[in-house]
């Protein structure tokens, strides 16, 4: 499963680009993060992994995050593993004007358990409708700097 989209956030690249590699902000605008644990590498470059912790009510959820790549703001590529599922997340931080940036991301679900693969069979909208509030969060987030 794939999708990809892009939305414009009327701040600076280099502001979008400071805000996004600094994960005391995902507080922000990922619901449910709880805090970003670095496991080895150098935060933020390429080959780092880091645990991420979050809550869903009741629920945990732990993601294990390896960044493939990072040329922001022109590229960034992660991988992130649960125990249901692993997917891809690609995405570029383009500078239409000294105050207007696009980020266009893409996400690709590589595995999927069975549970979370009948979820995208009855539900096809709910990955990305997650990943897409999270998006807009994130353009309200940095626009209010």
């Amino acid at each position: 499963m794939k999708y990809s989209g892009s939305i414009e956030i009327e701040k600076p690249v280099e502001l979008v680009t400071r805000l996004f590699t600094d994960p005391e902000g995902m507080k922000e605008y990922q619901d449910g993060f709880i805090k970003k644990e670095l496991l080895s590498g150098r935060e933020g470059n390429e080959g780092a992994i880091s645990k991420m912790y979050y809550q869903y009510g009741k629920r945990d959820m732990i993601l294990t995050e390896t960044i493939v790549s990072n040329n922001l703001p022109d590229s960034f590529e992660a991988t992130y593993h649960h125990k249901h599922m692993d997917n891809t997340f690609k995405c570029s931080l383009i500078e239409l004007n000294e105050n207007r940036t696009r980020y266009e991301y893409a996400y690709e679900y590589t595995r999927m358990s069975l549970i979370p693969r009948i979820m995208g069979i009855l539900f096809p909208k709910m990955y990305r409708q997650q990943g897409e509030k999270w998006m807009k969060q994130f353009k309200e987030f940095v626009e209010r700097q």
